[in-house]
């Protein structure tokens, strides 16, 4: 009994094309190994463009799901804004909230006060 040929992993691997061609022509082992490689290739290759679509249809859907709730909520928010005029009163651009303005007890320098 004869042992197989393990040659063909070190010539695909680091070897140049035609040695692996002419290694191949010689060795049944190897040309065996090299057709198994060839069917799942054409396999890889066939399946390739659904499976990228599949990828590029659940990116989109992402990015679509991603500003409808962007919209949403700065919708929200500006309704809230423009229909509750204590806090449209309150905040303005340019202006900070202070302890006093939250409700907490303040003293004179305008510090929380603590009892």
């Amino acid at each position: 009994m004869s042992e197989k040929c393990t040659k063909y992993e070190a010539l695909f691997t680091f070897g140049s094309e035609e040695d692996l061609q002419k290694h191949i022509e010689t060795c049944a082992d190897c040309r065996e190994q090299y057709e198994k490689m060839q069917k799942i290739s054409s396999l890889i290759q066939e399946v390739k463009p659904h499976y990228r679509k599949k990828r590029s249809d659940k990116k989109i859907l992402k990015i679509a799901c991603s500003i409808l709730l962007l919209f949403a909520f700065l919708g929200t928010a500006t309704g809230i804004m423009s229909t509750n005029t204590d806090i449209s009163d309150t905040i303005k651009y340019g202006t900070t909230l202070s302890a006093e303005d939250l409700g907490f007890p303040v003293d004179s320098y305008g510090l929380i006060m603590v009892e």
